[in-house]
């Protein structure tokens, strides 16, 4: 294939991006550029992110790139957009740093290299011209420099502000999840109820106890969300002193850390929080048209990823897996087949999981391509589930029914760009400055912790926060997996032990945590690992993420 053919999602322009999109009416590419220190940043911002003048215009740059990193998308994420199409990361000659996603066309897919040469042609659309990238006939023999790494002794990880840690003054006392599973064709609302209760009793308290409500995203569309706490208070009439509710925190379980600070500020004393998703149903609700897609441009992130056919994170992420790859060898039975083979075993024992079949490495090999490098047992599965978590403050916490599980360290920090294409390219976008802040913050090291929930919306994330934790060196994630030795349940690092969103069902970020809580307080059943202790948590799938390190008490 040449080229896409098909009808691509056109961009829906703000007042800064406008003269980037109708730039290409001459064929000449124009990136914005700082007048006073000439930097180069995109997508274009009214201000310049170096030394935060604002005389920015946009600057006409040779169009010319390097391939930093790609994907071949195998999904039909659009209905008049058919797949395969080639989804990559460019670098552009004048200045590495500023990148765009588009589509290689004029090649084969399988032709597609890092460090290919390539240079802009323009599609039109209306009055809008759409960047693609082609192979370089003129341009120099060989690979161009790509990107490099992240360099991480570098990184600006801020001190604590105080020696009394916020953490210290709460404990997550109680968990319940919802029935979970694929098309429920239930009220989302009503596993959101049924979670919050579960949470409440297991704390052992009543609903005239709860005094806050927290929860991630808020009032979301696409299945993401009940309705947010309005919906919540409504339903249950709590008449909290404090809500937060919102999808800009460090990973879904922000709202868990926000809940901390309002506990441990003395504002609230039992904070509810809740996640729900009903993706399995909403989908096959558009598909037979009751529900009805919403219309218009692509804004926001999806303005510089819908037009190209990167609808979905497989694409976004498939980039940065191919960039490691390429940078640090392994291969997807190496590095990413014992992630998504480690998470079906440990789902065989968890009874509320939606996949516990066997998987075997032929299973996984042989599965269709969703996005390179990923397969589809490579993805999470959407489903309907909720869970909700309390967090009290710590003198109330040894009155309850179960053990405490102690909240040790939180890695909230942003390091890297909040960007999926602009800076870190080697992982999962906003890995490393969560990882890095969480050892901040505590004594304990990667060799304390006995269980890891680590967030796998797609095999890669899992590797990704493997290495920003430190449990193995950047790059070295195949041979620490040992084929999933490492990893399983006997193992010395027993990763996602509940099965993972791989296997369990994708609860974005909250199922981690309750299946952390459940190992803390020794109880999950048929899946225990011995003498569990300490935990990590991280959640995110991409920007931005967090972590938390959980204890039992001593």
């Amino acid at each position: 294939m040449s080229g896409l053919q098909g009808e691509r999602p056109l961009p829906q322009p703000s007042i800064s991006s406008e003269p980037f999109w109708k730039s290409g009416a001459d064929g000449v590419l124009r990136i914005a550029q700082c007048a006073a220190c000439h930097r180069y940043h995109h997508p274009p911002q009214p201000i310049c992110p170096g030394c935060r003048d604002t005389d920015v215009v946009m600057t006409a740059v040779s169009g010319r790139a390097v391939v930093a990193g790609f994907t071949v998308n195998h999904q039909q994420w659009l209905p008049r957009l058919p797949p395969p199409y080639v989804v990559a990361v460019v670098a552009l000659e004048e200045d590495l740093d500023t990148r765009l996603t588009t589509n290689i066309v004029g090649c084969a897919p399988e032709d597609v290299t890092i460090g290919m040469r390539v240079r802009v042609v323009f599609e039109p659309a209306g009055e809008l011209w759409i960047p693609l990238f082609e192979p370089d006939p003129d341009s120099n023999p060989g690979p161009a420099p790509v990107p490099g790494p992240r360099d991480l002794a570098a990184m600006r990880v801020r001190p604590m502000v105080s020696t009394a840690k916020f953490e210290d003054e709460v404990a997550l006392t109680g968990v319940g999840s919802s029935t979970i599973g694929r098309r429920l064709m239930l009220d989302p609302l009503a596993l959101t109820v049924q979670a919050c209760l579960r949470a409440i009793e297991d704390a052992g308290l009543t609903i005239e106890d709860i005094d806050g409500l927290a929860t991630y995203p808020g009032a979301a569309g696409a299945g993401m969300s009940e309705g947010g706490v309005t919906a919540v208070e409504e339903a249950l009439r709590i008449r909290p002193t404090w809500i937060n509710g919102g999808g800009e925190t460090p990973g879904p379980t922000g709202s868990v850390v926000a809940a901390m600070l309002a506990v441990a500020s003395g504002l609230c004393r039992h904070v509810l929080c809740f996640r729900t998703v009903w993706e399995a149903t909403f989908a096959s609700l558009t598909r037979s048209g009751r529900i009805r897609p919403s219309g218009g441009g692509a804004s926001g992130m999806f303005e510089w990823r819908a037009p190209f056919g990167a609808m979905s994170a497989a694409n976004w992420i498939g980039v940065n897996a191919s960039h490691y790859f390429w940078r640090y060898g392994g291969d997807r039975a190496t590095t990413l087949a014992p992630i998504a083979l480690t998470a079906r075993a440990n789902a065989a024992r968890n009874p509320a999981a939606i996949y516990t079949e066997p998987l075997t490495l032929d299973d996984y090999l042989a599965a269709r391509m969703i996005s390179t490098p990923f397969g589809l047992f490579d993805c999470d599965v959407p489903c309907d589930g909720a869970i909700a978590v309390v967090v009290s403050a710590l003198d109330t916490a040894f009155d309850r029914p179960k053990p405490p599980v102690l909240v040790e360290a939180v890695g909230t920090q942003i390091i890297d760009r909040v960007s999926w294409d602009q800076d870190t390219l080697t992982h999962e976008p906003q890995v490393f400055g969560p990882a890095a802040h969480l050892w901040t913050r505590t004594g304990l090291r990667p060799h304390d912790v006995d269980v890891a929930e680590l967030y796998d919306g797609f095999t890669f994330n899992a590797v990704s926060w493997l290495e920003a934790l430190g449990f193995c060196g950047i790059g070295e994630a195949a041979g620490f997996l040992e084929g999933g030795k490492t990893i399983a349940l006997d193992g010395p690092l027993p990763l996602n032990t509940h099965g993972g969103q791989l296997s369990a069902g994708r609860t974005h970020g909250f199922g981690f945590l309750q299946e952390a809580m459940l190992q803390l307080r020794g109880e999950a059943a048929g899946r225990q690992v011995a003498d569990a202790r300490v935990a990590v948590v991280t959640t995110g799938g991409g920007t931005p993420g967090g972590a938390l390190l959980l204890r039992r008490d001593a």
